[in-house]
């Protein structure tokens, strides 16, 4: 990790000999961290450059502010953070009591060891979705979102001459199995739950968080454990397969929404796409996010959790971007191929947000946080 951070290839001292620069290297150690890391910092920027935040806040959220910032940083902790914090934790237990009320007595749906109630209907189901969504975009209103651009691409994703007036009937008829967006925070999933309330793909662990898990099981998670290789982890990948292919076919079940990222970024970059999406050769409505800013990005790319929610509500204003393109329908050659109908996707959405193809993922975004958690001396959660 060390040749990796700086190249240095150090040679150890013979014992008894004293190394000239000993004096040297204790007078760097005595440097502000800061100072004696930032060629580190900046060989590590370049390198995982869809994971570095670039605003007023630096690395890990732990930049040095200008005293104009600090001073706003401190009203804003003792005025609008408390004041938030209470609404948005009051959100929360509202919508656990409705979900709580509105699943007693009811079996939740068991599929391949998870667990959800997506499966209720009649009112139930419909004072479910349209509490969750109203109490998402309040939410949202709470934490400084106050307003959302919106914009509808009216461009489709293949020539409109090569198609023939039915064919474009008959794909209008049809209901996309999922929608795949670009990640960078969990402020996304707010935003598709308060707009289209669909089912997610989340870690086992979000299942038994307090208010959250229940929430969870009503919007129908998938629930995946992300270092699992084994049967299980198929498993999950033949139920997303079938979740998007019975949204595609039928118009009562909950619409999948996946991030085939894998991970969240600062928003310039769009990563590699896990084919899980396009497995089932489904139509899919591809979705870009952009959250612009001037002092605190929204973006959670490498903050820890509690320093990013902070640093969120103490911000007065948030801004969200949204794109919706037109439904993507896969090829033949692509519904046979589903890296191919991955990556022709992933182009759309670079092409269409002006985002920048990256090829790390996940495993690279863990060294880097790895990396800096070494030089900042911090643990990243």
């Amino acid at each position: 990790m060390g040749s990796e951070l700086n190249g240095i290839d150090s040679k150890p001292s013979k014992a008894g000999e004293s190394d000239p620069n000993d004096d040297d290297a204790s007078a760097k150690d005595d440097r502000p961290l800061l100072e004696s890391s930032a060629e580190d910092i900046q060989e590590l920027e370049k390198k995982f450059a869809a994971f570095v935040r670039n605003d007023a806040y630096g690395s890990m959220g732990c930049g040095k502010l200008p005293l104009e910032e600090k001073l706003l940083l401190c009203i804003a902790l003792v005025t609008l953070f408390p004041i938030r914090l209470v609404l948005v934790m009051a959100i929360l237990v509202v919508y656990y009591l409705i979900c709580r009320i509105f699943t007693l007595f009811s079996t939740p749906n068991l599929e391949e060891d998870q667990e959800d109630f997506a499966h209720l209907g009649g009112c139930r189901r419909a004072v479910i979705v349209h509490s969750g969504r109203f109490l998402s975009r309040l939410l949202l209103f709470t934490v400084g979102f106050y307003w959302i651009n919106e914009t509808r691409k009216d461009s489709a994703n293949a020539p409109e001459n090569s198609k023939t007036e039915s064919t474009k009937q008959s794909e209008e008829q049809e209901r996309p199995g999922a929608i795949v967006s670009n990640h960078l925070s969990y402020l996304d999933i707010l935003y598709h739950m308060s707009f289209s309330f669909p089912s997610f793909v989340a870690k086992r662990s979000v299942s038994k968080l307090p208010l959250i898990g229940l929430i969870g099981k009503c919007l129908g998670c998938v629930y995946v454990q992300r270092e699992s290789k084994s049967s299980d982890f198929k498993g999950v990948a033949g139920i997303v397969t079938d979740r998007v292919r019975n949204a595609h076919q039928n118009n009562l079940a909950p619409m999948m929404m996946l991030f085939p990222e894998g991970t969240t970024t600062n928003g310039d970059f769009l990563l590699p796409f896990k084919t899980g999406a396009f497995l089932a050769g489904a139509p899919v409505v591809p979705v870009i996010l952009r959250y612009p800013y001037q002092r605190f990005s929204a973006a959670w790319d490498s903050i820890s959790g509690v320093r990013h929610v902070v640093f969120l509500l103490c911000q007065f204003v948030n801004h969200l971007e949204v794109t919706w393109l037109p439904v993507y329908h896969p090829s033949q050659q692509e519904k046979d191929n589903p890296k191919l109908y991955a990556n022709n996707v992933r182009k759309l959405m670079a092409a269409e947000g002006g985002l920048i193809l990256s090829d790390i993922g996940l495993a690279d975004k863990r060294i880097y946080l790895a990396a800096l958690n070494g030089l900042f001396g911090q643990s990243q959660f």
